[in-house]
């Protein structure tokens, strides 16, 4: 109980003062005029406390903002951490529940003990592993299909969601009172991992079946730019009406597909977030773990976006080298400064251009990147001679647009293509804003 000027002692604390002070400036005398002065303290400390009852009133205010969404965070902690590493703060959840968890080899503490093993160490009631493109270990190429299997250290069962088997099934889910989310995004629109979230979510809902997602920051998450994907278009490359760069964290992300009820027939789930401590949306965030077998280090992670659109078109990323998303080139462009050839590798068994000279540009020591830059698609377009054959049908979906593609065949600059995404980008930061858990 808060005691404040609205409490009824000072109520009737302030009357008594205001017939004392009438009756000393009526009968003008000295000491009982020191008296009422003296006798008006109260009522000062009632108003100093209106300050804390607004603040109170705020919090309430912005936790309102999120129905359905809980966060659970560790406000003691001063040292950064992720939501994995906050097991007294969503512990609870778990007791004498069983449950299952969708992760990958993203999904580790900050002692780098993957999740899985450290659940199992702290005897939760684990009864199977969901893994998403890529595979539990993340050693699977993309687009590559993973069958489902065990894990040889917990022999738990692994069930893939990916291929045919995107959203769990309600025979997956029957044994199961609690998920866990935990996997490593990049913030961009076409990484998957954030589609497999959705569909995760819609099977919970469905199944209420109450969903934790252990956030993790972004690394590129103080980056929002590029076309707003519209519905027409939306595939398991870009499935919610958002730009390419989000600036979100995975966690943040969740408030938002539930928050704006953008999973089947409007449901929503029972989320909670387990928020990352003494994190700040501009802090450097490194990652320790590759995020999936084609972005090696952060140069790549940053320049992903950008690149990206050239795996709808006849340019190769890199793909069978050690630089992907960190070069580009095709037989098609210029033999200029820049050649490589693609080999098969780990994470691409049969690379773009295998055994191929490819002509381009090494962009692995660029300064980072603080926009979706367009300049080299633009540029590897007006370089190559047939044009009819650069762009492919694989384009559109990763823009989530077909204006892109007609902007740059009409010559626009990329001036006047990002000056396009305005308005739609303003919009999307104004609704981003009810989400946002991190300064």
């Amino acid at each position: 109980m808060i005691i404040n000027h609205k409490s009824p002692y000072f109520l009737q604390k302030d009357a008594f003062n205001i017939k004392k002070e009438f009756f000393c400036y009526k009968n003008f005398f000295f000491l009982f005029v020191l008296t009422s002065i003296f006798s008006c303290k109260p009522t000062q400390k009632a108003i100093a406390t209106k300050p804390l009852e607004e603040k109170v009133v705020k919090v309430v205010h912005r936790s309102e903002l999120k129905p359905k969404n809980s966060v659970v965070s560790n406000p003691k902690n001063l040292v950064f951490s992720v939501g994995a590493d906050n097991f007294n703060g969503f512990s609870k959840f778990l007791k004498s529940k069983k449950v299952a968890v969708v992760t990958n080899q993203t999904g580790i503490l900050s002692n780098n003990m993957n999740l899985v093993d450290f659940l199992v160490a702290k005897n939760v009631n684990l009864t199977k592993i969901f893994a998403p493109e890529h595979g539990f270990r993340g050693t699977a190429d993309a687009g590559e299909l993973i069958v489902d299997g065990k894990d040889v250290k917990t022999n738990l069962p692994i069930i893939s969601l990916y291929g045919d088997n995107k959203k769990p099934k309600s025979e997956q889910l029957n044994d199961i009172e609690v998920m866990i989310f935990d996997i490593q995004d990049v913030g961009a629109r076409f990484y998957t991992y954030i589609s497999t979230l959705h569909y995760v979510m819609e099977a919970c809902a469905e199944n209420n079946i109450p969903i934790l997602v252990l956030d993790r920051p972004n690394p590129n998450g103080t980056i929002v730019d590029g076309p707003v994907l519209e519905p027409e278009f939306s595939s398991f490359v870009g499935m919610h009406p958002i730009p390419v760069l989000h600036g979100m964290t995975i966690g943040e992300y969740a408030q938002m597909i539930n928050g704006e009820k953008w999973l089947k027939n409007g449901i929503q789930c029972d989320l909670q977030i387990v928020a990352c401590s003494a994190y700040a949306r501009d802090s450097f965030y490194s990652l320790t773990v590759k995020p999936s077998p084609n972005l090696p280090n952060d140069q790549a992670i940053n320049l992903y976006a950008s690149l990206c659109f050239f795996e709808g078109t006849n340019v190769s990323v890199g793909r069978g080298t050690d630089l992907q998303f960190q070069i580009f080139g095709s037989p098609f462009l210029p033999n200029d400064n820049f050649c490589f050839i693609p080999k098969p590798n780990f994470g691409a068994k049969n690379p773009p251009y295998n055994g191929i000279d490819c002509f381009g540009e090494n962009l692995s020591n660029i300064s980072k990147v603080e926009r979706l830059e367009l300049k080299w698609l633009i540029k590897a377009y007006e370089d190559t001679k047939d044009k009819s054959k650069f762009f492919n049908s694989f384009f559109t979906k990763l823009a989530g647009t077909k204006k892109l593609q007609q902007q740059i065949e009409s010559g626009m600059s990329a001036a006047e293509i990002r000056a396009s995404w305005e308005t739609d980008l303003i919009e999307f930061k104004t609704m981003r804003k009810k989400y946002l858990i991190y300064l």
